[in-house]
């Protein structure tokens, strides 16, 4: 780009970004029964890298060895780690950038294995106006049957501040 082009001159795509694009939904824009999904297929490098971020070595993850001889027949990915694609939904797609994550409840129903694709479904179930929460009903499945379960709770920025 020659050095008297400015980046916005080549077109929208070039534009800066404005904190508008940044942000997700206001809370004004919910509505009950929204929903928003995430899909991710764990890897083995995946397994690895949450242990190592999250100092989490319990054998069951690492070593199938050890996975096999207990009650799920081979190594399992953590929990937690499926978990995260919750947080993913709400930071990236429902309610969005400038949602503040207040409280999330768990049910884990099945493990997740390397090669598995989680499938993560949240939907908005209840908003309380006077606080701007909402609550989302959580939900990651595996081949169509539920991992997880839960619910979370979520501030919602206000359009007006």
């Amino acid at each position: 780009m020659p050095r008297d082009e400015r980046p916005e001159d080549r077109g929208p795509a070039y534009a800066p970004v404005t904190s508008a694009e940044l942000h997700g939904y206001h809370y004004e824009e919910l509505e009950v029964g929204m929903t928003a999904v995430y899909s991710r297929t764990v890897t083995e490098a995946d397994i690895a890298n949450f242990s190592a971020v999250s100092g989490d070595i319990n054998p069951l993850h690492l070593s199938e060895q050890f996975g096999g001889e207990g009650m799920f027949e081979g190594r399992i990915a953590h929990g937690m780690l499926s978990a995260g694609f919750i947080s993913a939904v709400i930071a990236n797609k429902l309610p969005g950038p400038g949602a503040i994550y207040m409280g999330q409840s768990l049910r884990f129903m099945a493990p997740v294995r390397a090669g598995d694709t989680v499938n993560t479904r949240l939907t908005v179930r209840e908003l309380n106006d006077e606080k701007q929460r909402a609550i989302l009903d959580t939900i990651c499945m595996v081949n169509g049957e539920p991992v997880i379960e839960g619910e979370a709770m979520v501030k919602v920025p206000s359009r007006n501040g």
